[in-house]
């Protein structure tokens, strides 16, 4: 099964960075897809992982300065090239949710703040794949 992690910005180890790890730990052939990505900062079982930065990593100070790019991560997001994957993990409680997943793909969402209202929020746009019995 392909899988790939979608996470806002890889640029320090806290709560949703701990949950990335957990995933990375279930999903060992993971892709990870991020905004924003300072390989010293995070962890060496994060590091393991294939990590694909959209276009915000590239702009100028995006390392210290991420959060003033908010407006173009929507953009960022959409430009993610999802074909291939059975299963679409998004963790955290922002704009990751917008992914444009492909059909056959399963998308789940994994809402890490304290404010989210439930949690978790498992979203699909097609029913699972064919033989997709998740793990």
């Amino acid at each position: 099964m392909n899988v790939a992690i979608i996470h806002y910005w890889l640029v320090g180890m806290r709560g949703g960075e701990k949950v990335i790890e957990a995933l990375c730990e279930m999903y060992p052939q993971a892709d990870i897809f991020t905004h924003v990505y300072v390989p010293e900062m995070v962890s060496d079982r994060i590091r393991q992982h294939r990590i694909i930065p959209t276009f915000i990593n590239s702009l100028p100070r995006a390392a210290r300065m991420y959060k003033t790019y908010l407006p173009l991560m929507p953009m960022a997001l959409e430009q993610l090239d999802l074909r291939g994957y059975d299963l679409i993990i998004s963790s955290e409680s922002g704009p990751a949710k917008g992914i444009i997943a492909p059909s056959d793909a399963v998308h789940v969402c994994i809402a890490t703040r304290r404010c989210a209202i439930s949690g978790i929020c498992i979203t699909t746009t097609a029913a699972a794949p064919a033989g997709w019995r998740g793990s």
